[in-house]
Parts: C-alpha cells; sequence; structure tokens
C-alpha cells in the first residue's frame, strides 16, 4: 500500500537550501519548474530521498500553513568521523548547534541548523569505552 517514504522540508529560500544539501553529498533527482525559480527540488544520498518544498508554494499552491522556522524536524547523516562531518557542516553554512559528544556510551553524535533552522544530526558508532 505504501512505498518510497520521503521528508519534505519547507524552506524560505529553496535554491540556498538545495545548494547546501548538495554540498554535503546529496544529489539533485526532481525539480519542477524545470527552469526559472523552483518550487520543489528532491534530493537523495545513499538511497535516502528528502523534498524541499518552497514556503510560498506549500501556502498559495496547497492552502496549507507551512512553518519554516524552529527546531521542527531533524535530517540524521551517519558517519564514520563525527567531529569532520560537523565541521563540514559548519564550512557550507550550517550553524553550529552541539559539537561532538557521546551518546549511549556507543554513539558519538553532534547537532547543528540548517538555513531554514531545520536540525541535521550527524551521528557514528564507537565501540564502548572508546569515547
Amino acid at each position: 500500500m505504501f512505498s518510497q517514504p520521503q521528508i519534505v522540508l519547507f524552506s524560505r529560500d529553496l535554491a540556498r537550501a538545495a545548494a547546501f544539501y548538495e554540498a554535503l553529498g546529496f544529489e539533485e533527482v526532481f525539480r519542477t519548474p524545470s527552469e526559472g525559480t523552483p518550487i520543489h527540488v528532491d534530493l537523495v544520498l545513499d538511497g535516502y530521498r528528502i523534498g524541499l518544498a518552497s514556503e510560498a508554494s506549500t501556502r498559495d499552491d496547497h492552502g496549507l500553513e507551512p512553518v519554516v522556522h524552529g527546531q521542527r524536524a531533524a535530517v540524521i547523516l551517519w558517519t564514520d568521523d563525527t567531529p569532520a562531518a560537523y565541521a563540514r557542516l559548519v564550512e557550507v553554512g550550517a550553524t553550529p548547534v552541539k559539537p561532538p559528544s557521546p551518546w549511549l556510551g556507543r554513539l558519538l553524535i553532534a547537532w547543528a541548523e540548517d538555513f531554514d533552522g531545520h536540525l541535521i544530526q550527524v551521528v557514528q558508532s564507537v565501540e564502548e569505552g572508546e569515547i
């Protein structure tokens, strides 16, 4: 009945948001309209698809009330090197939220926000006692 789950994040500046996620390794797989200012862009990384929808289109085309600020969703990115991944997020413009820190004795996680305030968590599995 259901297939291909996807998350869509609402954005005030869709082109900027798409460029940010592309800088992290996501690849664009869909854009509408195909020319000019986009109202929706889909990106994929390792088979996981996220969508970015413009605030204006979501409101004007669908009659919804999108929330485009605050910590209302998180994109989780697994990595082999949380400190390096966190540094990369900041390098491409993410706002630092919480630097790498241990969690549950077996994960190393860090938090940042994209340009629209969506949380991004980078997480690394580590051996117990390694952190």
